[in-house]
């Protein structure tokens, strides 16, 4: 697997992300027709070497049936909160 150059925080999207296709039971290859990429766009925003935007993430967000806020770390929304 290669070296992801990417915070914590990403890590974590990438986990959630991961976990919210897995629970809308649906494979890569689904995902990426619903999207019009390809198996390997879907394969390499998982394995942390493509980033995505916030308009992308909540496009997944919307295919997988998930709020924004599934994705976020619950620290970094209680910062978020206190402000």
């Amino acid at each position: 697997m290669s070296k992801t150059i990417y915070s914590e925080n990403h890590r974590y999207i990438i986990k959630r992300l991961k976990k919210a296709r897995k629970e809308a039971d649906l494979s890569q290859k689904q995902v990426a027709k619903i999207l019009h990429k390809t198996q390997s766009y879907i394969s390499k925003i998982e394995s942390g070497q493509r980033r995505i935007d916030i308009v992308q993430l909540k496009e997944l967000a919307r295919i997988y049936k998930k709020s924004l806020n599934f994705f976020i770390k619950k620290d970094v929304r209680a910062k978020k909160n206190k402000n």
